[in-house]
C-alpha cells in the first residue's frame, strides 16, 4: 500500500480523474458504433495495423537532455532526480497504438449482430475493456513524471524500476541493428531474464548520454538529491564519447 504521505497523492487523483474521463469518452462512444460493412471494417482494421508498424520502423533524431527537476514523482515516493522525457518518436508510437486498439475494438462492435442476448453482453463488455485499457494508459502517462527519470532511490523507465546497487556494467544495447537503449548487467543475476534495458527509442535522450549519466551516479546515486552544478536547470552530462562501449556491444 502506498504510504500515506508520500506526496503523490495529488498526482494519483489527477492521473485518476483523467483515466476515468479517457475511459468514460471512449466507452460511450465506442457504445455507440453503428454496424458496418464488413469490407469498410477489414480496411480500416488492416489499415490501422499498417500504420503502426510503419511508426515502429520510423527512427527520428533524439537529441534530449537530462532535466534535473526538484520533484520527480516516481511509483513510491516524490523526490528530486533527472528527467528524460518521451521522445516524438514514442508519442507517434503510442497515439498508433491507441488509434490501432480502438480501431480494432470499434471493428469487433461494428460486425456484431444488431439483436441478441449475447449481444446484449458481449457489447459493453468489448466497450469497456478497450476503454479500460486506454484509460489505465492514460493514467499512467499524467502519473509518472518523464518517460525515465534518475532518482537517489532507483531508476524507472515507465513503470519498470531497477535498483542502484545491481548494477555491474553500462552499455549501449543494439537491437535490429541499431542503437536501442541502455543495458543494465546485473552485478547478481536473480533471474533467467535478460538484462534490462532502459532508455531507448520512446526515450528523447540518446544512449551515450544516458551512458554518461547513469555512470556518473551509479556509485553515488545520493547527489541526484540535489541540483547539477554544470548548469541552471539542466544536467548536460553524457555528451562525451562511448566509442568503447558501442564496439564492446556490437561485438557481443
Amino acid at each position: 500500500m502506498p504510504l500515506r504521505y508520500d506526496g503523490l497523492w495529488p498526482r494519483r487523483f489527477l492521473a485518476l480523474t483523467v483515466a476515468a474521463l479517457v475511459a468514460g469518452l471512449m466507452a460511450g462512444g465506442l457504445l455507440r458504433v453503428p454496424q458496418v460493412d464488413s469490407a469498410a471494417v477489414s480496411v480500416a482494421v488492416w489499415l490501422s495495423i499498417g500504420v503502426r508498424w510503419l511508426t515502429g520502423r520510423w527512427w527520428p533524431r533524439r537529441d534530449g537532455q537530462l532535466h534535473w527537476r526538484e520533484r520527480v514523482s516516481g511509483l513510491g515516493t516524490v523526490e528530486p532526480g533527472l528527467v528524460a522525457r518521451r521522445s516524438l518518436a514514442g508519442w507517434v508510437d503510442l497515439a498508433a497504438e491507441w488509434v490501432t486498439l480502438t480501431v480494432i475494438g470499434a471493428a469487433l462492435l461494428a460486425t456484431l449482430p444488431e439483436q441478441g442476448l449475447w449481444v446484449d453482453i458481449a457489447r459493453p463488455v468489448v466497450a469497456v475493456g478497450v476503454a479500460a485499457w486506454l484509460g489505465r494508459r492514460a493514467y499512467a502517462q499524467v502519473r509518472f513524471t518523464g518517460q525515465l527519470a534518475l532518482t537517489p532511490s532507483a531508476i524507472r523507465h515507465g513503470r519498470h524500476v531497477l535498483d542502484w546497487t545491481n548494477i555491474d556494467q553500462v552499455s549501449p544495447h543494439r537491437r535490429d541493428g541499431r542503437l536501442n537503449g541502455v543495458r543494465l548487467r546485473p552485478a547478481v543475476w536473480r533471474s533467467l531474464q535478460p538484462a534490462p534495458v532502459v532508455g531507448g527509442r520512446d526515450t528523447a535522450v540518446p544512449e551515450d548520454r544516458l551512458v554518461a549519466a547513469i555512470e556518473e551516479y551509479r556509485f553515488r546515486p545520493q547527489d541526484l538529491a540535489k541540483k547539477p552544478a554544470s548548469t541552471r536547470d539542466e544536467a548536460c552530462v553524457g555528451a562525451g564519447d562511448i566509442g568503447g562501449e558501442r564496439d564492446a556491444s556490437e561485438s557481443s
